[in-house]
């Protein structure tokens, strides 16, 4: 398969939805749900240039870093954890999870009533929900020590999700704006399909198919885990790494529910893949 990558026998969404399932993720399973990488890094030019690399993410490196300063703030908490406890990591927090994915796609069902669900009954506050694509990058890239999420495959065929056609009450942010269609780049002129086919576009462009498997050996490779992940700046909390604990070794039932618990509401690592 990837010798047709290669080749260009296949397309680079393809390839990745390949990995995704062979790595277990499943569009069934929400806490394992396909994941698929921040391509581009302008939501702001009237115009997408993907001739220009300054117009990309640096797919080399995970959300945690794509800044300098932001890397070495993550770097820091890395290093200031004792070394014998077992939480030591870049990231409490994960690029793929149930509830990341129904906040993307919360605008149709049947995700509406699965975010409310995992948020208790109700929506969040309209400030915190996926509103803005331009934000919701910053927030991830830049922002958010909290957030290093990634993408959905749905950023790339299905404009629907950007709508909200179902003209759900998503809440009023405090500046007033009353949430409703997802706010888009200027690029894209308001129109979700043309967003979704110039981001498609991005996905199979040159740039992106000469950086991509720097990607995947993030994700789905040997920088997932071990040194190689320490020296990337790609560790997570060591109850994210799903197929690295061993459930049936831990007697202590409330200890093994709480693991359980944290998997569940905050992702899981791909399978080595």
């Amino acid at each position: 398969c990837f010798l047709s990558l290669q080749k260009r026998e296949i397309s680079n969404f393809d390839y990745l939805m390949y990995l995704n399932t062979r790595a277990g993720r499943s569009y069934n399973d929400y806490m394992q749900y396909p994941v698929f990488p921040w391509v581009l890094a302008d939501y702001h030019s009237e115009t997408l240039n993907l001739t220009d690399c300054h117009t990309f993410r640096d797919l080399s490196k995970p959300m945690g870093a794509q800044t300098v300063e932001r890397k070495q703030k993550f770097i820091q908490r890395f290093n200031e954890v004792e070394k014998d406890l077992s939480a030591q990591c870049h990231y409490c927090t994960h690029y793929s999870s149930a509830i990341i994915v129904a906040s993307y796609l919360v605008r149709m069902e049947p995700f509406t009533q699965t975010f409310c669900s995992l948020q208790g009954g109700s929506f969040d506050v309209a400030d915190r929900m996926f509103h803005s694509v331009k934000s919701t990058w910053e927030s991830a890239s830049r922002d958010n020590m909290s957030d290093v999420r990634e993408l959905t495959p749905e950023f790339f065929y299905l404009p629907e999700f950007l709508t909200n056609a179902n003209q759900i009450e998503l809440g009023c942010m405090q500046d007033g704006t009353v949430l409703g269609d997802v706010q888009l780049p200027p690029w894209a002129n308001g129109d979700p399909h043309k967003f979704i086919l110039l981001h498609r576009q991005a996905l199979e462009s040159d740039y992106v198919s000469a950086h991509l498997h720097h990607w995947i050996d993030l994700i789905f490779g040997y920088k997932q885990h071990g040194s190689a992940a320490v020296e990337a700046v790609n560790t997570y909390h060591p109850y994210f790494y799903g197929d690295k604990t061993d459930l049936n070794n831990i007697k202590d039932p409330l200890i093994k529910s709480t693991i359980l618990g944290f998997i569940s509401n905050f992702g899981q690592i791909p399978k080595q893949v």
